[in-house]
């Protein structure tokens, strides 16, 4: 990644420099293209295009700004633009080069635009540069790389009132909205890193994906309108690299006076770059999405080799009040009857801590005997030891905060910016200051405890979204996901190669390459609105497994009964039986990490729950490590309200098919083979490999899984009978 960023950013200025300069034309001139793609920058305004195979027009016309001193200034307010062509290669690959200097405003920085187009890969990059040739010192707080400018804003074959937007969320929760433009909540859709564009009509589409993380937040505004009469359109489409601060506030409280908005000074004769932004266009959405995930893995060298760890947690099943004889007790049992499954992990959520940003002192009144003599008797179990930690939190009971508020975020008046309120502990919640070497030292310290003398091998980072906010640090300047990264590479040297690590709460893209595992679902419980609330973000995620990290989707729950300790969280009506599968089955289909949320003796008392942990067909598809594809994700039907089809390609002979029910009437779904990928010609069986005794209806190379109640799902195996089986 650093050596891709660099290079891009040294032709800025090289460019600049050496670069030939194309007369100026009254038209746009097409100056990249590949066999997907093509892109035109015009002589005359310098905004750029984008055009896909297959239509006329371009898909997006836009131009590029920033926001300097706190006011927008845009590209076409430039009076001179300069164009100019190269050929480029770095670690993804070779193309051509286009890049656009906007200058000519004395007062003002200059902006540099370059778009590549690679020649063997289906999308191109865009990134901006703030380049300041004044005489005097600026501040920057957003770099904008998309300023949608034409009618329509975006132009996918058809009218805009057919389109689909799915924007991603700051973290892995709250739940993506996957919805049309009369659905946007308050007329805008807000999102970041990426955004998807699908017309249900053209079956075309617009991706925009950020592949940088390293500094700002890509964040993203679609403006819909919704005219008197008519069909609604897009009003505004922006892409900018900027600070956390609006994302953060989207879904956690800071006080107002405590806000801090990004704002990083630029000095004469330097430059300030935004990060880099894949754009893709054209039919296959889903390929699109694929790209843009093994472009990631390469850029940033992502941790995925490794097996996705099946086992058991703690919070669903106990919550906070978990101790320490529920832990051995439910340790026992999964070693005695489930590890011989492959479910050999074992995890303590939070409860066995004294306080959040205080991990190393154990919360005696739970865990009497203190955790290191718990961590060894799991670990003589045969047990793979892991606990959660929210690393960069400061609770007030922590010692952190008694006795060096200086290792804290501070706001603009030199306070420490609070981020939240532990109702339970009576405590507010403050940002450990990763840039501070007493902090850092402290981190450090902390993590070698855990790994060395509890024997932990496996750790649960959350709440990372949370404190990666803007604020004042001990190294001046330094942006939330700046300061995310140095706190995630301490706690990786500190912990070693051999220690998994789970990002959970945080930035989906930051922690890649320092993580092994990947939280892409909001939490679950034991209840069919968890699994609800979590479809459509493993649905719109599924690109990320063994690409950006392994999945995690979060526990799975199954108990109809539940524990004591659970008192507080009990659930308004009864999970049923066909939930509970609802539930195992989602997370099956994310194809990464696989966690039982139940107290084991507890979800032991009802048979034909406990047969779901043993199932050898979820295991099996556990086991392929692979996500299954999620058929549906842009083109649902409106009565299914979200994604409900995912379909899993086992191998030559074997597929699985998961159709959904999220709705309260039954539904009937209907599926051709050739659509799956599925050759024609064999001869197929099917089968419910939950309930062989539901009917499914296989004729003419057409499924119908008819009347499928609400709150279900049919996990359909699909044999190939003219295959032997696969030994």
């Amino acid at each position: 990644m650093t050596k891709l960023v660099r290079a891009i950013f040294n032709s800025f200025f090289v460019l600049l420099v050496f670069g030939w300069v194309i007369p100026s034309c009254s038209r746009a001139a097409i100056l990249l293209h590949n066999s997907r793609l093509s892109v035109g920058v015009s002589s005359q305004t310098g905004s750029y295009e984008i055009y896909a195979e297959g239509l006329k027009s371009p898909v997006l016309v836009a131009r590029v700004g920033a926001e300097v001193n706190r006011r927008w200034v845009r590209s076409s307010d430039y009076p001179t633009h300069r164009l100019a062509q190269s050929a480029f290669q770095d670690s993804l690959g070779d193309g051509a080069q286009a890049t656009v200097t906007f200058t000519g405003l004395a007062s003002e920085p200059d902006l540099v635009c370059i778009l590549r187009l690679y020649s063997q890969l289906p999308y191109g990059t865009i990134q901006v540069a703030v380049a300041n040739r004044t005489l005097h010192a600026v501040s920057v707080q957003a770099i904008r790389l998309v300023d949608a400018t034409s009618y329509p804003r975006v132009n996918l074959g058809a009218p805009e009132g057919a389109d689909r937007i799915m924007f991603e969320s700051y973290s892995e929760d709250p739940t993506i909205r996957i919805g049309g433009l009369d659905q946007a909540p308050k007329g805008m859709y807000f999102g970041v890193r990426d955004g998807l564009i699908y017309n249900l009509r053209s079956k075309q589409s617009l991706l925009l994906a950020a592949l940088t993380e390293s500094r700002f937040l890509t964040v993203m505004h679609l403006q819909a309108l919704q005219p008197p009469m008519g069909s609604p359109t897009i009003g505004s489409f922006t892409v900018d690299s900027t600070g956390t601060t609006e994302a953060v506030l989207q879904r956690d409280a800071i006080p107002r006076q405590q806000q801090v908005e990004l704002s990083l000074p630029l000095s004469p004769g330097k430059a300030l770059r935004s990060e880099l932004v894949m754009f893709a266009a054209g039919e296959h959405y889903h390929a699109q999405l694929e790209a843009y995930g093994k472009a990631v893995r390469r850029l940033h060298d992502a941790l995925v080799s490794s097996p996705a760890p099946k086992g058991w947690w703690s919070w669903t099943a106990f919550y906070d009040r978990i101790n320490q004889k529920e832990v051995l007790i439910n340790a026992r049992w999964l070693a005695r009857y489930l590890a011989p499954l492959g479910y050999d992990y074992f995890h303590i959520d939070e409860g066995y801590d004294y306080a959040r940003g205080e991990y190393t002192t154990t919360n005696t009144a739970q865990f009497p005997e203190g955790m290191r003599k718990i961590g060894h008797a799991i670990t003589r179990l045969g047990l793979v030891l892991g606990v959660w930690t929210a690393p960069f939190e400061v609770s007030q009971r922590a010692w952190v905060y008694n006795h060096h508020e200086d290792w804290l975020v501070h706001d603009g008046q030199g306070r420490p910016i609070q981020i939240g309120y532990i109702r339970s502990h009576h405590a507010s919640l403050y940002v450990l200051d990763t840039t501070n070497p007493g902090a850092q030292r402290y981190l450090r310290k902390t993590y070698r405890i855990l790994t060395r003398q509890w024997g932990v091998r496996y750790i649960k980072l959350d709440f990372m979204d949370s404190s990666a906010i803007e604020g004042y640090s001990y190294r001046p300047h330094t942006t939330a996901l700046e300061a995310q990264r140095i706190g995630l590479k301490i706690i990786r040297r500190a912990v070693g190669d051999r220690v998994l690590l789970d990002k959970d709460g945080s930035p989906m893209l930051n922690p890649v390459g320092l993580v092994n595992e990947g939280r892409i679902a909001p939490d679950t419980a034991h209840s069919f609105e968890a699994s609800r609330h979590a479809d459509p973000n493993i649905a719109a995620r599924f690109y990320m497994n063994r690409n950006f990290y392994v999945s995690d989707p979060d526990a799975f729950n199954l108990s109809a009964e539940v524990a004591r300790e659970q008192a507080p969280h009990k659930r308004k009506s009864q999970f049923t039986l066909d939930e509970a599968e609802v539930q195992i089955v989602l997370a099956a289909v994310a194809g990464g990490m696989f966690e039982i949320g139940d107290d084991l003796p507890t979800l032991a008392k009802s048979p034909e729950r406990l047969a779901l942990v043993k199932n050898r067909d979820l295991l099996q598809m556990v086991n392929l490590g692979c996500a299954a594809l999620p058929v549906d994700l842009m083109s649902f039907s409106y009565q299914d309200e979200m994604p409900s089809e995912y379909f899993l390609r086992e191998d030559v002979r074997q597929s699985m098919l998961a159709v959904f029910n999220w709705t309260e009437v039954p539904r009937t779904h209907v599926l051709r083979l050739a659509d799956l990928g599925l050759p024609r010609g064999p001869s197929y069986k099917v089968v419910d490999v939950l309930h062989p005794e539901r009917p499914i209806t296989l004729r003419a190379g057409t499924l119908v899984v008819a009347h499928q109640p609400p709150h279900s799902v049919r996990l359909i195996k699909i044999i190939d009978a003219s295959r032997l089986p696969i030994k």
